[in-house]
């Protein structure tokens, strides 16, 4: 019998040209390469060496970038097929995995509107079950999401009623009008509870008014005064409400929060979602879920279905280990001040992985398969898997005193001691970016994954409005890319070994990204060695009229143009291409060197690793800079001084080259040094901004610019023993 279609795969247009621009652009880099041996054999400097080696990392790391580009892919999905391959009956059951850790840097309220947003997926009710994993162990947590329940009683009937579209109700309430005959009741409730939930915030605890269930009380009675978020018991706790008003049964709600131990490594997010995989497992075992951050609500009540077109489709490889979704923000500001919208990461990059059959787990936005997480699907036997458990209407708690104690059980900061979770099955440790690690793993298992980016956006969440936030979110990445290289599952021996080598470049790509900080080498050599050249009169590139000229200027212009375009395609616009290109140099100057230095000393055990949670609370005064697309400083930060110390180098450069123009005429000779020196000066301004002409909270620190200027000084001063 004849089935429909449930997706497409279709091989982007682009990819032809893309390999012609490789071909060409490759011929042309061993060109520069020859033209820098020739200098290094015929007039050897240090000069000659920096260069040499900036370029050498540039065409390396352009060399590993190409795989993205070879064969790209674009799918499409067609929920409308499914009741003709599948009956609504037969869904298979989902759980839903929403991690949080600190409700002053992650307001509960987001978290609420997160699983708001899930709970009313266009899914049956009885086989959807949603997590939420509390790191922290905050009662005001575990209070926000039991006014939640209270809430989606009345909440998902009136989603289903009007076919609504934004299930998050901040987003729903704050973008349309009340129109709807229930409209104005439904937003009197919600801020009522937004209300109760910021009053449980601002006290840190709960006070007894508060607590009006004898459940409740129970569970709450754990928090004795040794309660902390780095040493608690596990609690777990189920919202138990059976039924919405209109007697739908409502899909499970389930609170856990892992015991935790001074005297034990949890693992950051890795341990709690493997915390989660087994409590799951115990209550629901549901054969896949979806890993959400805790402020990336569903914009897209039906990308469930969306993940199903895949899942379920019978010419998809039964080794598919998980669908990823692009992970897209709602509240960047209309230039992307700080390129925290990452097309190519989120967007570009998976499409060219998608067609080698592999894409990264991006950590959040991806519905995994439970059975990938537990083995290789070469030696797992389906017939001694567990069993998916039958949901069943809400009348009573699903979670009996046996299955909760068992709950415990398995939340124990002990449990995975000597077991295989974290190395063999489970989210892999051993890094901080446990996604990329966990997907490289499952992919050298015989795993595959794929993309999915429908055209309305199926998760939306928050990004960093401050630079120090945004910096040291790179570094953590970095530090986490860089414990990935340096182990003994590095894409580079284990990954080549086990994966399709176009592939295991991609990975190879994002190790080297962070490997010795490669980015960062060019970059700081390219702001400094150009600049302090042109301070001591000294020329260090070709002669305008010197053939070898053209090359550089087809290089750079090519790379550029290349990536404008890259960037164009993946859906974005010119001043955002621009800010994006603006931020890794800033990132090269500071987030990598330093996650180099933070890295090595955790090596010789002289710091100790620390996940630190980006925070998602911003004051207003804040958000009207950010949305005015300034760039937020305002604290004093060792990131800062390194872009700042560059910026009045570029400038003292810059300002000098001018003069010898003028006086000299030397325009042919340094046209170059100037064209780089002039980049930077036009990346920088933003920092010049904050040092001398804003006024505002988030300028640049005083005695950061006093640092820097003297910093600058002193590296003017000494260049000139080099040149």
């Amino acid at each position: 019998m004849f089935k429909p279609h449930l997706n497409t795969c279709i091989p982007s247009p682009t990819r032809w040209f893309n390999r012609v621009y490789t071909l060409v652009y490759s011929i042309v880099i061993f060109a520069l390469l020859y033209h820098h041996c020739c200098n290094l054999i015929y007039s050897p400097s240090s000069t000659t060496i920096f260069l040499l080696v900036a370029d050498l990392v540039l065409a390396f790391m352009w060399a590993l970038s190409q795989p993205f580009f070879l064969n790209p892919v674009h799918r499409r999905v067609f929920p409308q097929n499914l009741p003709q391959v599948v009956k609504e009956s037969e869904y298979p059951g989902l759980d839903v995995f929403i991690c949080t850790a600190d409700p002053f840097k992650e307001p509960p309220i987001r978290v609420v509107n997160t699983v708001l947003s899930v709970l009313a997926y266009e899914y049956p009710t009885d086989k959807l079950s949603v997590y939420v994993s509390d790191d922290g162990g905050s009662q005001v947590t575990l209070f926000a999401l039991l006014e939640a329940a209270k809430f989606a009683k009345h909440w998902l009937p009136y989603c289903r009623k009007y076919d609504i579209l934004d299930r998050s109700p901040e987003v729903y309430f704050g973008n349309h009008q009340l129109l709807l005959p229930d409209a104005y009741e439904i937003k009197v409730m919600y801020e009522s509870m937004k209300a109760r939930i910021d009053k449980a915030v601002k006290k840190g605890i709960l006070s007894p008014d508060q607590i009006t269930n004898d459940g409740w009380i129970k569970i709450l009675n754990k928090w004795t005064s040794g309660f902390t978020p780095k040493d608690h018991p596990a609690v777990l706790l189920e919202s138990n409400k059976d039924s919405d008003i209109t007697c739908h049964s409502l899909p499970n709600l389930i609170y856990v929060s892992r015991e935790k131990n001074n005297a034990i490594n949890h693992h950051f997010k890795a341990g709690a979602l493997n915390t989660l995989i087994r409590v799951s497992a115990v209550i629901t075992n549901a054969p896949i879920f979806l890993v959400l951050d805790c402020d990336m609500y569903s914009n897209n009540p039906k990308t469930t279905l969306y993940a199903l077109c895949h899942f379920l489709d019978l010419n998809v490889d039964t080794n598919l280990a998980f669908i990823q979704f692009p992970q897209c923000f709602h509240d960047i500001n209309n230039n992307d001040t700080y390129g925290a919208e990452l097309l190519f990461d989120n967007r570009s990059n998976p499409r060219g992985m998608d067609g080698l059959l592999r894409v990264m787990f991006l950590g959040s936005g991806g519905f995994l398969k439970r059975q990938a997480l537990l083995g290789c699907p070469k030696l797992v036997d389906p017939s001694v898997m567990p069993k998916e458990k039958t949901h069943h209407p809400r009348k009573e708690s699903i979670v009996c005193d046996d299955v909760l104690q068992l709950a415990h059980h398995v939340a124990g900061s002990r449990f995975e001691e000597n077991t295989a979770w974290g190395l063999e099955m489970g989210f892999r440790y051993g890094s901080l970016v446990e996604d990329v690690n966990t997907s490289f793993r499952l992919q050298c298992q015989g795993w595959t994954s794929m993309f999915c980016d429908p055209e309305r956006a199926s998760f939306l969440g928050n990004s960093p409005k401050s630079l120090n936030d945004i910096l040291n979110q790179s570094k953590r990445w970095c530090i986490g890319l860089l414990e990935m290289a340096m182990s003994k599952h590095n894409p580079i021996t284990y990954g080549l070994t086990f994966m399709n080598p176009l592939h295991a470049l991609c990975y190879t790509y994002y190790n080297f990204w962070a490997f010795w900080a490669f980015w960062a080498i060019p970059i700081v050599i390219y702001a400094f060695l150009p600049q302090l050249a042109l301070l001591n009169s000294s020329s260090i590139f070709p002669k305008v009229s010197n053939p070898w000229f053209l090359l550089y200027i087809f290089l750079f212009f090519g790379a550029y143009t290349k990536n404008l375009l890259e960037f164009m395609f993946a859906g974005g616009v010119f001043i955002k291409w621009w800010n994006n290109q603006r931020m890794w140099l800033v990132l090269g100057c500071s987030s990598y060197p330093f996650a180099i230095a933070e890295w090595v000393l955790k090596s010789l055990g002289l710091s100790t690793r620390e996940f630190i949670v980006t925070s998602k609370v911003i004051d207003d005064d804040l958000s009207k800079r950010y949305k005015k697309c300034l760039f937020e400083f305002g604290v004093e930060s060792p990131l800062f001084l390194t872009i700042s110390v560059a910026a009045v180098v570029n400038l003292l450069s810059f300002v000098m080259g001018i003069i010898q123009v003028v006086r000299k005429g030397r325009f042919e000779e340094l046209c170059a040094q100037l064209l780089i020196v002039e980049f930077g000066v036009v990346n920088s301004w933003p920092i010049y901004d904050a040092m001398v002409l804003r006024s505002d909270k988030g300028k640049m620190p005083l005695i950061t610019t006093l640092k820097a200027i003297g910093v600058a000084l002193v590296i003017c001063s000494a260049s000139s023993s080099v040149f």
